[in-house]
């Protein structure tokens, strides 16, 4: 059985100390002008000494404002989602709002879990990137519990297009376009694509931008050049070692991400194949490594940052309208940036 002292100091147990009033601590501890000057100064500076916490959530009851905002992400480990936190974070923290991130590991269950959560805890707002298990599932009573209660849903990088609400997205069509055309220009005939998860719109719409430019340019799609992965840099190590022993092997290789090309390349380096002469590689992300390893990695840059900011953005926009206006779909531009991993000397 906890002691007596063990116990967090109430603003009753404030009162008793000093003979008076709840109320009386409440005004005193808040600075309310009708209370003595010495009395305010007596009762804050033995709160202070025992240790007293404002109950925020008791607070938030009554002022019928949490101030408190759900992030609901797949994951943290990459740059890229941490990107979005600090854009999120920029805008919304000076304006009192605290973020309480949510990890789903890909996870429906989880990430229902998480919802629920976040909404028995009274937040104000949920910033979503939806889990392969959601895609997957096909459920989403979870997401239409948050707009019943209007509260505001915006869904950032990944989209649920079953659920009307705001949303930030980065053109990952035209960015994988632009990275398969790139390998295109630079003498590339059999470009390999390491795939994301399917049913991921991501990982579809950059499969989607790969296609089309190889039909673009008359180059022949080979099935056997498409080869699933995870995100993850150690499920590009099989897949590519298939790839290379093919009877006719890739001379270029688009990843889904910048983890995935990174492995893959490391199995080319393993092999003995000069990076680019022999084979030239184009990733996705722009993540901060993408620059130093060796050979320096060509890849799509996607705005993370600026994610965050213009989901911010939304959701202020709608708790400060009056009435309700139609979702917003916002789709940022992605953009190559080359280094030496792709760039052959023509």
């Amino acid at each position: 059985m906890a002691k007596e002292s063990d116990r967090p100091v109430t603003i009753k147990d404030i009162a008793r100390r000093f003979r008076c009033s709840p109320s009386t601590v409440s005004r005193a501890l808040n600075d309310h002008p009708a209370i003595n000057e010495d009395t305010r100064k007596n009762i804050q500076e033995y709160a202070q000494e025992v240790g007293y916490q404002r109950n925020e959530l008791s607070l938030s009851l009554l002022n019928k404002k949490s101030d408190s905002l759900g992030v609901v992400v797949p994951t943290v480990s990459a740059y890229y989602e941490s990107a979005m936190m600090e854009g999120l974070h920029s805008v919304l923290q000076p304006l009192g709002y605290t973020l309480n991130i949510c990890v789903t590991n890909e996870s429906y269950l989880l990430e229902k879990e998480h919802i629920n959560k976040l909404l028995s805890n009274r937040v104000e707002g949920i910033f979503l990137s939806v889990s392969q298990e959601t895609y997957d599932s096909g459920h989403y009573k979870h997401l239409q519990a948050v707009l019943s209660r209007r509260i505001p849903l915006i869904f950032i990088d990944r989209e649920y297009e079953g659920v009307t609400a705001d949303r930030v997205m980065v053109d990952d069509y035209h960015g994988a376009f632009s990275a398969v055309e790139h390998l295109v220009q630079m003498g590339c005939r059999r470009i390999a694509h390491l795939q994301g998860p399917q049913g991921l719109t991501v990982s579809e719409q950059r499969l989607r931008g790969y296609r089309d430019c190889l039909a673009r340019y008359n180059i022949p799609l080979d099935e056997d050049l498409i080869m699933g992965t995870n995100f993850k840099v150690e499920s590009a190590i099989v897949p590519t070692i298939r790839l290379f022993g093919l009877s006719n092997p890739p001379d270029g290789i688009f990843g889904v991400n910048d983890q995935v090309t990174i492995g893959a390349m490391r199995v080319a380096i393993d092999k003995g194949l000069r990076i680019p002469q022999d084979v030239a590689f184009v990733g996705f992300d722009n993540s901060p490594i993408a620059a130093y390893i060796y050979p320096s990695l060509t890849t799509v840059s996607r705005p993370g940052r600026k994610i965050g900011e213009e989901a911010s953005r939304l959701f202020l926009r709608q708790v400060m309208r009056n009435e309700d206006a139609r979702a917003e779909n916002l789709v940022l531009p992605s953009e190559l940036v080359i280094r030496e991993s792709s760039l052959r000397i023509m």
